[in-house]
């Protein structure tokens, strides 16, 4: 199954009440594992994250051609010739197909286009990280999120992968795992830092940005601030320094 709305919740358990854990964007694949009332537990088909989602009326079927390359992208509808802006969005990274297109737009489904200057094709490579992680700069905190709306520390790591279609975990605990222990100790541009719950990536040897829930926003603050910092607040060390560019 393909998700085929801009924004879907992915909950620990089937219930409304329950925790966001992670999300879905437009054009991600899944699987249904079964279903329960109005619930599907599901597992992603690029991470293979494992959660519950509202029964909806997705597709079966995509064949992407494009993806969005900007934080977030009006979805235009086509009015007597003319296209007016809707108050709904893409978010960056999602995949799209295209079923017409004229000079300035890409129409994805019947009568919702985007701007092609916020498109790349499907095959596109951003070998520069520290592009993707500052577009999210200032964008809100949120626990499980994975968009402009909102967006938690290990998706903001895993947001580059994912944009260049190489598998990266979800969660901390599993990106911790799954990354190679960086030897030397001294902080360089790429460098991802882990504590127990928590990861951001150098920008430089003295830049630092994560999707920090006490500031309730992405930032950047210098490496040594944050480590103190953290150190300081949370009570914790760094368990491992990896770096970007091993992936």
């Amino acid at each position: 199954m393909i998700n085929n709305f801009s924004i879907l919740n992915i909950h620990e358990k089937p219930n409304r009440k329950s925790n966001l854990s992670s999300q879905m964007i437009y054009g991600e694949k899944f699987k249904i594992i079964h279903k329960k009332n109005n619930w599907l537990k599901i597992k992603t088909s690029f991470d293979n994250y494992t959660g519950y989602i509202k029964n909806k009326n997705f597709i079966i079927k995509l064949n992407p051609k494009y993806k969005i390359y900007s934080l977030k992208s009006n979805i235009f509808k086509k009015i007597n010739k003319r296209f007016k802006k809707t108050n709904k969005f893409l978010y960056f990274a999602s995949r799209i197909s295209k079923i017409n297109e004229n000079k300035k737009f890409i129409e994805f489904e019947k009568n919702k286009w985007i701007k092609k200057k916020d498109l790349k094709k499907i095959d596109h490579i951003e070998k520069n990280y520290n592009k993707i992680f500052k577009l999210f700069l200032n964008s809100k905190y949120l626990w499980g999120g994975k968009t402009a709306k909102g967006i938690d520390c290990s998706s903001l790591i895993q947001i580059y992968f994912f944009y260049n279609q190489f598998f990266f975990p979800r969660d901390t605990k599993d990106q911790i795992k799954f990354c190679n222990k960086k030897k030397r100790r001294n902080y360089s541009k790429g460098d991802i830092i882990f504590w127990k719950g928590h990861v951001g990536i150098c920008l430089d040897k003295s830049k630092f940005i994560h999707a920090y829930g006490p500031k309730k926003k992405v930032i950047i603050m210098s490496v040594n601030y944050a480590v103190k910092l953290i150190e300081r607040t949370a009570k914790l060390l760094i368990k491992k320094v990896s770096n970007v560019e091993n992936y």
